[in-house]
């Protein structure tokens, strides 16, 4: 099982709040909604330029 590390982001108050307002309507929680964002980035960025290998 992977680990969980946690990351602090800095981000304007209006962003935040679209984020929960974008969250609520998927019926996620905003961290939920940002580990989806982040894995739809890593996908297009894998099927563009290849596998990330670690």
């Amino acid at each position: 099982m992977a680990k969980i590390k946690s990351l602090s982001i800095r981000i304007d108050e209006d962003m935040l709040n679209k984020l929960h307002i974008v969250a609520d309507y998927e019926g996620r929680s905003a961290n939920s909604e940002i580990l989806i964002l982040i894995r739809n980035a890593i996908e297009q960025y894998e099927a563009k330029n290849g596998k990330i290998e670690l």
